[in-house]
C-alpha cells in the first residue's frame, strides 16, 4: 500500500528533484502547497512557468537575462572579464558592488571524471571575445577546488598567446568551497588581491 496518495507522492517526487531537497523536505514542501489557497498555488505555479518562458542566457557572457544581451554586458567596462563557473557566481560578485567589469559564465568546469571536457563548457566563446580585441585583463574566478583550478590553468594557457593579462582571485576563498557561500568581505579581498597566472 502506498503511504501517500498519488497527487501528493508526485508533488513530493518533483520537489525531491531539486538540489538539496531530500524526502523529508519534499514532504514539507508538498504539505505547504496543499495548505495554500488556490490563488497562492496558481501564483507559485505561474512563477515557475514564467521563469522558464522569460529567462535565457545572454548571448555575450552566458549569464541569465530576459533580453538577448544582459544589462551588465550592455553597460559595463568590457576591458576586464571575470570568468565564473555558473550564473549564481555572478550574483556573488555583484553583491560586493566592487567589480566594474563584465563576466563570462562557463556553465561548468573541466571535469574528466564526470565526462566534462573543454569542449563542453564555454571556453571557445571566451577566446572569441578576447580575440575581438579591447580586453586587457581576464580574471579567473572559478571555485578553488581541483576542477576549478585545472580549468583556470587550462584557460590561462590558451589566453597567454593573445597578449591579455590573466589573473586568479586570491586564496582568501577556502579551497574546496563554493563561491556562492563565501562571505562578502572574503570574496572582495580575493578579488582585490588577485594574482597573475
Amino acid at each position: 500500500m502506498e503511504v501517500f496518495i498519488e497527487p501528493i507522492g508526485r508533488l513530493m517526487n518533483e520537489f525531491s528533484k531539486l538540489p538539496g531537497v531530500g524526502k523529508k523536505t519534499a514532504q514539507r514542501y508538498a504539505y505547504k502547497v496543499i495548505s495554500m489557497t488556490e490563488a497562492e498555488a496558481r501564483s507559485f505555479a505561474d512563477a515557475v512557468l514564467n521563469v522558464k518562458k522569460k529567462v535565457r542566457f545572454c548571448k555575450v557572457c552566458g549569464n541569465f537575462t530576459e533580453d538577448e544581451v544582459c544589462d551588465i554586458c550592455k553597460s559595463r567596462d568590457a576591458s576586464t572579464i571575470c570568468v565564473v563557473k555558473e550564473p549564481k557566481d555572478v550574483i556573488a560578485f555583484e553583491k560586493l558592488h566592487e567589480y566594474k567589469g563584465v563576466y563570462h559564465v562557463l556553465h561548468g568546469v573541466i571535469d574528466p571524471m564526470n565526462g566534462v571536457s573543454p569542449n563542453d563548457i564555454r571556453i571557445r566563446e571566451l577566446l572569441g571575445r578576447v580575440a575581438e580585441g579591447g580586453v586587457k585583463e581576464v580574471i579567473m574566478a572559478t571555485n578553488p577546488d581541483v576542477e576549478g583550478e585545472a580549468t583556470a590553468m587550462y584557460i590561462a594557457k590558451l589566453l597567454k598567446p593573445l597578449g591579455v593579462l590573466v589573473t586568479r582571485i586570491s586564496r582568501g576563498v577556502p579551497v574546496g568551497s563554493e563561491l556562492e557561500y563565501a562571505d562578502e568581505v572574503t570574496l572582495a579581498r580575493a578579488l582585490l588581491e588577485r594574482k597573475q597566472i
